[in-house]
């Protein structure tokens, strides 16, 4: 994978961090998303207008493209390449929450009979399996430092996708309960994430 000669000098930072975190350098990860962080989540909080989903659109938007981050081609910024997950992310959200609020006669067509809702299915081939397996795993050192219980929620909401209610039946938790202590994980893994970027290489 060779640079673009035209990158800005930022830009190339980015490029010589992506070569490393693709390499399982957990330093070049933190990097990466420390330097995007809060660009990323202003940006998806204009599109979502909700800051309960904008920082978890946020850490999603950044596990998306660790783990396809074998996908990045160096004829664009990484930037450009992560607003670009962003969006995408910021996208289906939506989408998805129109659906899921979406009125019964919402459900129908013109005739009153139901529409059939066609999901694309992504097919990964056994390597980009393996690949996004090993990656994510990648991706899960940066959350072991934090206590078993906060670990366990970023675990549940951010890679099983599971929903807030969801966590909170599986876990015995009160709604309300899961919500503030995923907050305060959010908030220790982001110590955690600066720490990181302290460090040498």
């Amino acid at each position: 994978m060779e640079i673009n000669a035209n990158f800005t000098e930022n830009a190339k930072n980015d490029f010589h961090l992506v070569v490393k975190a693709r390499e399982g350098n957990q330093k070049a990860y933190a990097d990466l998303m420390h330097r995007y962080k809060d660009s990323i989540y202003f940006m998806v909080l204009k599109m979502v207008n909700n800051k309960e989903d904008a920082m978890d659109l946020t850490v999603e938007t950044f596990a998306k493209a660790f783990e396809k981050l074998d996908k990045y081609q160096p004829d664009y910024a990484f930037s450009t390449w992560l607003f670009r997950v962003a969006t995408n992310n910021c996208i289906d959200f939506i989408r998805k929450k129109k659906l899921n609020t979406m009125s019964i006669h919402g459900m129908m067509d013109e005739d009153g009979d139901d529409k059939t809702l066609q999901i694309k299915a992504d097919v990964l081939n056994p390597e980009e399996t393996s690949i996004k397996k090993q990656q994510t795993e990648e991706l899960k050192l940066l959350i072991e430092n934090l206590p078993i219980r906060y670990r366990n929620l970023i675990t549940l909401r951010y890679f099983d996708e599971l929903s807030y209610e969801e966590i909170a039946q599986q876990l015995d938790l009160p709604l309300g309960t899961v919500k503030a202590q995923l907050f305060r994980a959010r908030y220790l893994l982001g110590n955690i994430l600066n720490r990181f970027n302290r460090d040498d290489i």
